[in-house]
């Protein structure tokens, strides 16, 4: 499948999801086994997907694995700088030339692995036989060629390269050789976010647990506001949540929206808005503070936070919202600069169209602003079982040079403690949305077409590379 624009066989197509007509699918997607079968050889091998940022691999030597579902791949830094991608196998016996134990705790391994990695490596050797690979992935030492009357050749012998490429900091895979390259794939949605320089940033925290869902039930749940009135109601007092969603080919959009037009704010896009209340000097700072510290210090930054919190001392009362957000920005980009963090100039359409979030098909979401991003998700299957998911939530902050923070891919349960309240929440209705699906009077799903457009469009792609299975079908 080529290009950003899926191709809609037996599918809705974009323009029903322009027009927000009604549609329905089934939830077979969410808890046949047989589907997540079919996944390995129709998704998965076969779609851009993040593995990790280039941060990870700094130096000339540095690797690392990336697994989903049957597969595992090796990501490394050659000595020239470029990054390099091979199957995770060795082509003569098929075993692993990296032993990548059970994510979680069992027979081969003590605490949860997110991944191997390692540095200064200058060759794979195969722990079965010996057989010994470059890290340009060629052969370079087979015991006894002779035994196979020299006819082994070097396509025989050689790794099964993987197309890798980076964009925004990110490194991605693709399986498939055909594959359209990963520029083309992110289309409009890379475009856009290209302006908010996220390679800049660097990570503030990131951590991953095994959920009892299915990986699409997880990354719905973060699709949309949509769930913000009856979920998170605590955020209701700061802040209004409607929102809008847009299908952009494979990948959608998330943005606040006004249910009246005549509350529309032209710098009210995106994560920035003013607050619910009379003065907005005051609502600005609350909404912004009441998300930073629930959402496990995401959304915002704390520049922007301190920032705001000077908007009641240094603006005259009856100062409009509008004011409010300008002088915000304002100051806050002076306190950065200060400190060592330059904004971006981001053109304002284009900071109105890149709304508040981006669904980047088929697994990844993130919430992004001018210094920060996140919270981001990334959901991937759990083994074989339809109802686990490996889930991986992370935050990107703009950091003065030299001033990021160590991180590493941290294990925590789902609880409020190791996550915040909000995503505590979420965890709260991902179980039991997957529960609620295998019951025989639930008919199939009911998505709102002008908030929860993202949610459609996962759907219509996945059919897409289905095969037709799951598709959205108009009501």
């Amino acid at each position: 499948m080529n290009g950003a624009t899926p191709i809609d066989a037996g599918n809705i197509t974009a323009r029903d999801m322009d027009e927000e007509r009604l549609v329905t699918y089934p939830a077979e997607a969410f808890l046949s086994a047989e589907y997540l079968q079919a996944e390995k050889k129709l998704l998965w091998p076969r779609v851009w997907q993040m593995v990790e940022r280039e941060s990870d691999l700094p130096n000339p030597g540095d690797w690392l694995t990336y697994n989903v579902a049957d597969e595992s791949v090796i990501v490394l830094r050659n000595e020239d700088g470029s990054l390099k991608a091979f199957h995770n196998v060795c082509p003569h016996r098929g075993r692993q030339l990296v032993s990548v134990p059970d994510m979680l705790p069992g027979l081969n391994s003590s605490e949860p692995v997110h991944s191997v990695r390692g540095s200064n490596r200058k060759s794979f050797v195969c722990g079965f036989h010996g057989w010994t690979f470059d890290l340009d992935g060629r052969n370079t030492y087979i015991l006894d060629p002779q035994d196979w009357q020299n006819r082994l050749t070097p396509e025989m012998t050689c790794l099964s390269e993987v197309q890798v490429d980076t964009w925004a900091g990110f490194i991605y895979i693709n399986m498939d050789p055909g594959a359209a390259p990963l520029r083309e794939w992110m289309g409009r949605a890379g475009e856009l976010l290209d302006h908010f320089e996220i390679g800049k940033m660097r990570y503030k925290w990131r951590q991953w647990a095994i959920y009892p869902c299915n990986w699409k039930t997880a990354i719905e749940a973060f699709l949309e506001p949509y769930h913000v009135a009856a979920t998170h109601t605590q955020l209701l007092d700061y802040g209004e949540y409607y929102a809008y969603s847009r299908q952009y080919g494979f990948h959608s959009v998330t943005g606040y929206d006004t249910r009246d037009a005549r509350f529309q704010m032209a710098n009210s896009s995106g994560t920035v808005r003013a607050g619910k209340g009379d003065d907005p000097r005051v609502s600005t700072y609350e909404l912004i503070r009441e998300n930073y510290e629930t959402v496990n210090y995401t959304a915002s930054t704390e520049s922007l936070v301190r920032a705001a919190s000077r908007l009641k001392d240094e603006l005259p009362e009856g100062t409009s919202a509008q004011e409010c957000i300008a002088y915000w920005q304002r100051i806050a980009r002076e306190a950065d600069a200060e400190r060592g963090v330059t904004w971006p100039d981001i053109p304002p359409e284009i900071q109105s169209e890149s709304g508040l979030a981006w669904g980047i098909f088929p697994n990844q979401n993130i919430l992004h602003g001018v210094t920060f991003a996140g919270p981001a998700y990334r959901v991937r299957p759990y083994g074989d079982d339809p109802d686990t998911c490996i889930f991986e939530a992370y935050a990107l902050e703009r950091f003065p040079e030299g001033e990021e923070p160590e991180t590493e891919w941290v294990y925590v349960d789902a609880t409020a403690e190791n996550w915040g309240p909000v995503l505590a929440q979420d965890f709260a209705n991902m179980e039991f949305v997957q529960k609620g699906m295998k019951s025989s009077g639930f008919r199939g799903t009911l998505p709102n077409p002008h908030q929860e457009q993202k949610v459609i469009n996962l759907h219509r792609c996945l059919a897409n590379f289905m095969e037709g299975r799951g598709a959205p079908a108009l009501l």
